[in-house]
């Protein structure tokens, strides 16, 4: 079950929220709104924290935990795929070796644009 409730108790940063999104057509996913949720292994950031992109800042809005199998189509568009199943590939290919595992549980960063 997804968790959107964890924020009161977050365990510490893993990573710096500087690091969250690299990869570049990420980056670009993020810029043109194709997406607005990532997802690690560690937690980059706490809520409320400014993420700087190419100059834009975005806020992180919810961090919260969540199992790959609980992924659903709508999480998918968040992350800038169509379905559960391409963004799989996109992971695996980033990744390659890392087994997919439905009970393996990642940190869910949910973002959106600061407003002028």
């Amino acid at each position: 079950m997804t968790n959107e409730n964890e924020n009161a108790i977050l365990p510490p940063k893993t990573c710096s929220v500087e690091k969250l999104i690299t990869v570049k057509t990420d980056v670009e996913k993020v810029l043109a709104g194709e997406k607005t949720a990532t997802r690690r292994n560690g937690r980059y950031a706490d809520p409320g924290e400014i993420m700087t992109l190419e100059g834009r800042q975005f806020v992180v809005d919810k961090v919260y935990s969540q199992s790959l199998g609980e992924l659903t189509d709508d999480d998918a568009r968040r992350e800038g795929f169509s379905t559960v199943e391409e963004y799989k590939q996109s992971i695996l290919a980033y990744h390659p070796g890392m087994p997919w595992l439905p009970q393996m549980r990642v940190w869910v960063h949910e973002f959106s644009p600061v407003q002028d």
